[in-house]
């Protein structure tokens, strides 16, 4: 969840009264996001992510896993609320951890056939639904399990490798320092909309502020992290910006389209679990690909 416009001045925190007026507002972001409980959150998942990763590595598989369960159920329901579309929930949730937890073992077949058979399921699971919106419903099933659990399959895969470790750092360096890059640019420089009817907040100002964090960053990372070459650095930092940036852009275009600020309320200054895995689904995809061709 990117943030690159200028933060609302009306957000800062109220003074309270001696005589005990008001309490002090939670300090909010343009966007009226509660910045401090961001931060907090931000800094629990960074610490779960980095403790699966160095203590068992297989443990990560589990950490995505989980995180796509609840993004998955968070998806079903805004479409649900939003546009009346129920999609079969029990075989994308089944079939999106078979895609993660198959991606280990078996690579992309893995992944691959498990989305095949969680497809063939939600085509037969919807017959008793009626023939009334079934093209409706079997069409979203298949985008929620497409966009989650099975680019989410991209991210686990980075870490069977015995460098894997290194790999998921270069990932999520690359979008950490993307949406960082992007917010500090945003709120110091942000004064031309980059997709105003679909997210008013991002600025060319702030894109820029990515390209420059993120390019940074891979550089660094897949130079000291995987000994790749500077120039395959700045290609991926640069590559995972454009597709994080992407994929926050897709993301509020869902959201827009149904009519809800958020896909649900699970993470305080965040919104749900869906709305922090936006700039990370696309950008998974490409950092197996690009590191697969690199290292």
């Amino acid at each position: 969840m990117s943030a690159t416009g200028l933060p609302d001045s009306s957000g800062a925190a109220m003074d309270a009264s001696p005589a005990g007026g008001p309490a002090p507002a939670p300090r909010v972001s343009r966007a009226g996001r509660d910045l401090r409980a961001a931060i907090a959150v931000g800094l629990v998942l960074g610490a779960v992510i980095l403790g699966s990763l160095f203590l068992v590595r297989q443990a990560f598989i589990g950490v995505v896993a989980a995180a796509i369960a609840v993004a998955t159920w968070e998806l079903a329901g805004a479409l649900r609320r939003g546009a009346g579309v129920r999609i079969a929930v029990a075989p994308v949730l089944v079939g999106g951890q078979a895609m993660i937890w198959l991606s280990w073992p078996f690579g992309l077949r893995g992944v691959l056939s498990a989305f095949a058979l969680t497809a063939l399921t939600c085509l037969i699971w919807r017959l008793w639904g009626g023939a009334a919106g079934y093209l409706r419903d079997v069409s979203a099933s298949l985008f929620t399990a497409a966009y989650v659990p099975m680019f989410a399959s991209f991210a686990a895969m980075l870490a069977v490798p015995s460098d894997g470790v290194a790999r998921v750092l270069c990932f999520m360096l690359a979008v950490i320092a993307s949406d960082t890059g992007g917010y500090v640019a945003g709120v110091l420089r942000g004064r031309h909309p980059m997709a105003p009817s679909i997210s008013p907040k991002k600025s060319w100002e702030g894109f820029a502020g990515s390209l420059l964090a993120g390019g940074g960053a891979g550089v660094l990372t897949v130079t000291y992290l995987l000994g790749g070459q500077p120039w395959q650095g700045v290609l991926f930092g640069a590559t995972i910006v454009v597709t994080a940036t992407i994929g926050d852009l897709v993301e509020s275009m869902i959201k827009r389209d149904l009519g809800v600020k958020d896909m649900g309320w699970l993470l305080p200054g965040h919104g749900g679990m869906m709305d922090r895995l936006d700039s990370l689904l696309l950008s998974a995809v490409v950092a197996w690909l690009l590191l697969s061709l690199f290292v």
